[in-house]
C-alpha cells in the first residue's frame, strides 16, 4: 500500500535523537494528510510571548478527529526549540478512567530525570500543592521543555502541572472544554477538508478505486463526517471487500448508522420511564452515549459534533443544526470568532471561545498563579462516542469482516493493563504462542483498530486499544465471551506477569533463591540487562495490572503473588522509586484488610511508615505506625506491636516531642524484654536515655545508658558498647560543665 504525506507542510521535524524524549510521543499513523490551517494556528499560538507561566496550547476535537496524531506531528516540528526534552503523558485511560495529576506528575518527573527522587503521595488533596506536582514545577524552572498531555479530561488535571516557567510549552489535547484556566484559546478540529479526505481514502484503499469514482469517495467522506478515524476504518473495510464499490461502502455506512440511531431511539419511544438511562442499550457502558445522542452528527453533515449544552463548545453545530463554515471546510475557528447567539441567552464560555483575562487580584503580580488559574469544577466525565456516530458505524462494518482470532484478540485486549499490550501479554490473554499473537496484533494495527505505541525497551512492538473504541469492545466482549473465559484470560495474564517478574528477579540476583521454570524462548528475558530494562520499561503497566486485579477483587491470589514478585524484583534494578513501592504496599494493605488478615495489614502499614520516614514525613509515618499497632494487637503479635511502638516513638522524637517519645520507647522496651530480644533491648534503652536527656532528666538518662552498656556487654557487641559509652561520657561531661 502506498504511503505518503499530502497537503501538509509542518516544517522540518527534529532529527531522531536530537531532543531527549522525542521517542516517547505516539508513533501516529504512517499516512498523515491535511491540517495545514490547524498546524499554522498552533505555531502562531506557540509563538506568542508567555507571561508568568508556561505557554499552553489546547487542541480540542471529538474522539476520532485525529487530535493525538496532530499533537504528535506538531510536537515533532517544534521539539528542536525545546532542547531540554520532550515529556509525554496520557491523562485518561482507554476505559475512560481519569488519571490524577499527582500520578501524571510523578511520571513526568521520572521522564525528566530518571535519577531524581520522586515524592511519595501527599496528605493534601490531589491538586497544586500535592508534593509530586510541586516537585515537577520546581524541576521545570529554568528549562525549555515541551510537555505533551494527551486526552486531558478537565482543567483540574492540567493546572497543577503548569510551571511558572515561560520557556516551557504545554500542548494538551482534549475532547471537551477546559474551563478554569485563563487565556487559553483552543484550536478546534473539525472534519478534514474534501481534498484531504479524498487523498486519505485513495492512499489507504490503494489502486484506482477512489480516483475512478470521486463522487463515491466524496459520498463516503461525507458519511464519515470527514473524521480521520472513521475514514481509516472504512478504508480498511474497502480493502477487505475488493469487489465492493465505493458508493456501496457509503450506503452501507449510512445504513448501519441509521440502524444504530433507531436502536438508540427505541427506548425513548416507549416512554420516559428510563429518564435518560441506558434503557435498551446492550450494557450500562453505553448509557452516557444514549443520553448524548443529540450531539452526534448525522451522516453527511461533515465536521464534528460538540458536547451538548454549550454553544461554541468543541465543534458544536450552529443554530441551524448544521456545522458552521469553519467546521465544514476543515478550518480551525479563529481566536475571538463567535457565532450569533439568541437574544434571550447570554453567550456561554467554552473551549471554542477565548475568555477575556480577568484583572489580577489586588496586590497580586500579573504572573502570579492566582491571576491565571482558578479552581476548576468537579472532575468531568469522559466525552462519549454515541451509538449513532459514523465512527461506531465504520467500526461495526470492519469488525464484522475480521477473522475470529483477530476479533477475539481485539476483545481480549480490553483486559490488558492500560489497554496496552505486546506479544508477551497478548499471547497470555488469548492463550496462543507469542509469534501468533505478534502477527495478530500487527494485522489489527494494519486495520487501524489498534494504535502503535513506542516499542518496549527490548524493541518489542506495543499496541493500544483506542479509547474511542473501548466502550463498544467491552460491550462485544460481554456479549460474545463467557464470563468464565474472561476470568481465565485475566488469570493467565497475571500468571504470565508473575513468571516474567520472577525470571527477571532470578537474572538480577542469581543467589537470591531458586530460579523459576524457564519460559518459552519467544518470551524469555535473555540477560540481567534485559531483565532490568524490561522491569523499568513495563513498571507502570505491571503496577496497573496489580491495581486492576485487586480493584476487582476476584483474583487476589494471583495479584498477591505479583505484588510479592515486584517487591523483590524492583529494588534490584537500582532505580525503584519509593512511590512505586508505596503503591505496592498500599495494595497489600487493601487485600489484607479485605480478607481480614491483621498481621499482613500491620506489616504493610509498617512498610508504608518506613517509606514516609525515609521521606522525612514524620506525622504521616506516625499515623501509619499507630494504625499498624492496632492491627498487630488484633493479631496478638507482640513483635509487630513492638516494631510499631518503636516506629511511632521515633516519629515523636523527630517532631521534638521528647515526653511522648520516652513513653512509646518505654512501652516498646517492655515488649522486647518480655520477648528476650536483647539486641533490641539495648537499642531501646539508649533511645529512652536520649529522650530523657532531651527532657533534662539526666539521672534517668545516665541509668538507661548504663543498663544498655550492661546488655551490650552480655552480647559481646564491642561496637555498640563504644557508641553507647561515648554517648554516656558526653552526657556526664555536659552535666559536670553545668548543662
Amino acid at each position: 500500500m502506498a504511503r505518503k504525506t499530502a497537503t501538509m507542510d509542518p516544517g522540518p521535524d527534529a532529527p531522531p535523537g536530537a531532543v531527549p524524549g522525542l521517542d516517547r510521543l505516539p508513533a501516529g499513523p504512517a499516512l498523515f494528510v491535511g491540517r495545514r490551517a490547524e498546524l499554522a494556528a498552533l505555531r502562531a499560538a506557540a509563538a506568542r510571548p508567555a507571561s508568568g507561566r508556561s505557554t499552553v496550547l489546547v487542541l480540542a476535537g471529538r474522539p476520532g478527529s485525529g487530535r493525538t496524531a496532530l499533537a504528535a506531528r506538531f510536537a515533532r516540528t517544534v521539539a528542536a526549540d525545546h532542547p531540554d526534552g520532550v515529556l509525554f503523558a496520557r491523562l485518561s485511560a482507554a476505559d475512560g478512567g481519569r488519571v490524577p495529576p499527582a500520578r501524571a506528575a510523578r511520571l513526568l518527573l521520572e521522564q525528566l530525570d530518571p535519577e531524581a527522587p520522586v515524592p511519595l503521595p501527599g496528605a493534601v488533596g490531589d491538586g497544586r500543592d500535592e508534593p509530586a506536582c510541586v516537585a515537577l514545577r520546581e524541576a521545570l524552572a529554568g528549562r525549555r521543555v515541551l510537555v505533551v498531555l494527551d486526552d486531558v479530561r478537565d482543567a483540574g488535571q492540567l493546572w497543577p502541572l503548569l510551571a511558572d516557567e515561560p520557556g516551557c510549552l504545554v500542548l494538551a489535547t482534549t475532547a471537551g472544554p477546559l474551563t478554569g484556566i485563563e487565556d487559553i484559546d483552543p484550536v478546534i478540529l473539525g472534519g478534514l477538508d474534501r481534498q484531504a479526505s479524498g487523498e486519505l481514502l485513495a492512499d489507504l484503499v490503494g489502486g484506482t478505486r477512489i480516483s475512478c469514482d470521486p463522487v463515491g469517495g466524496a459520498d463516503l467522506a461525507e458519511a464519515c463526517a470527514a473524521r480521520p478515524a472513521a475514514l481509516r476504518l472504512m478504508a480498511g473495510w474497502l480493502r477487505g471487500n475488493p469487489k465492493a464499490a465505493v458508493t456501496e461502502a457509503a450506503a452501507e455506512l449510512t445504513r448501519v448508522v441509521g440502524e444504530e440511531s433507531e436502536r438508540g431511539a427505541a427506548p425513548k419511544r416507549k416512554g420516559g420511564r428510563q429518564g435518560g438511562a441506558a434503557g435498551g442499550t446492550e450494557t450500562a457502558v453505553g448509557s452516557a452515549a444514549v443520553a448524548a445522542e443529540g450531539a452526534a452528527p448525522a451522516p453527511g453533515t461533515g465536521g464534528i459534533a460538540g458536547t451538548a449544552g454549550a454553544e461554541g463548545a468543541v465543534g458544536a453545530p450552529g443554530e441551524s443544526g448544521r456545522p458552521g463554515k469553519a467546521e465544514r471546510s476543515g478550518q480551525p475557528r479563529k481566536p475571538g470568532d463567535r457565532r450569533k447567539q439568541p437574544k434571550d441567552r447570554e453567550p456561554e464560555k467554552s473551549a471554542g471561545a477565548a475568555r477575556p483575562a480577568e484583572e489580577p487580584l489586588a496586590g497580586t503580580a500579573a504572573g502570579d498563579q492566582a491571576s491565571w488559574v482558578k479552581p476548576g469544577p468537579e472532575p468531568a466525565e469522559p466525552v462519549p462516542v454515541p451509538d449513532n456516530d459514523p465512527l461506531i458505524g465504520a467500526f461495526t462494518l470492519l469488525y464484522g469482516t475480521l477473522p475470529a482470532a483477530q476479533a477475539r484478540m481485539l476483545r481480549a485486549l480490553t483486559l490488558a493493563p492500560a489497554q496496552t499490550a505486546d506479544p508477551r501479554t497478548a499471547s497470555a490473554l488469548v492463550g496462543c504462542p507469542a509469534p501468533e499473537a505478534a502477527a495478530t496484533l500487527a494485522a489489527l494495527a494494519e486495520h487501524e483498530l489498534l494504535g502503535k505505541e513506542a516499542p518496549a525497551a527490548d524493541g518489542s512492538p506495543r499496541y493500544r486499544v483506542p479509547g474511542r473504541l473501548y466502550p463498544r469492545l467491552v460491550r462485544l466482549r460481554e456479549r460474545e465471551d463467557r464470563p468464565a473465559e474472561t476470568e481465565l484470560a485475566r488469570a493467565r495474564l497475571l500468571e504470565r506477569l508473575v513468571r516474567l517478574t520472577e525470571s527477571a528477579r532470578a537474572l538480577l540476583d542469581p543467589a537470591g533463591g531458586p530460579a523459576p521454570d524457564p519460559l518459552p524462548a519467544p518470551l524469555r528475558l535473555g540477560s540481567a540487562g534485559h531483565a532490568r530494562e524490561w522491569l523499568l520499561g513495563e513498571r507502570d503497566l505491571l503496577l496497573g495490572a496489580v491495581a486492576d486485579a485487586i480493584g476487582q477483587g476476584d483474583l487476589d491470589g494471583s495479584a498477591g503473588r505479583l505484588v510479592t514478585a515486584l517487591l523483590r524484583a524492583l529494588p534490584l534494578t537500582g532505580a525503584a522509586a519509593p512511590a512505586d513501592l508505596y503503591r505496592l504496599h498500599e495494595l497489600v494493605l487493601t487485600v489484607a484488610e479485605r480478607h481480614g488478615k491483621p498481621r499482613r495489614a500491620s506489616a504493610a502499614l509498617l512498610n508504608l511508615g518506613d517509606l514516609q520516614v525515609a521521606a522525612g514525613r514524620w506525622e504521616q509515618a506516625g499515623a501509619h505506625y499507630r494504625a499498624a499497632l492496632e492491627h498487630a494487637r488484633t493479631a496478638d503479635d507482640e513483635p509487630l506491636c513492638a516494631r510499631a511502638l518503636e516506629g511511632a516513638a521515633g516519629c515523636h522524637r523527630a517532631l521534638g516531642d521528647a515526653v511522648r517519645a520516652a513513653d512509646w520507647y518505654g512501652r516498646a522496651l517492655g515488649l522486647r524484654q518480655s520477648l528476650g530480644d536483647q539486641a533490641a533491648e539495648a537499642r531501646l534503652l539508649a533511645r529512652v536515655a536520649e529522650a530523657h536527656t532531651a527532657q533534662r532528666r539526666f539521672d534517668e538518662a545516665d541509668r538507661e545508658y548504663r543498663a544498655a552498656l550492661s546488655v551490650l556487654r552480655r552480647l559481646g557487641d564491642e561496637r555498640g558498647r563504644e557508641a553507647v559509652g561515648a554517648a554516656l561520657a558526653d552526657l556526664r561531661e555536659r552535666v559536670d560543665a553545668g548543662w
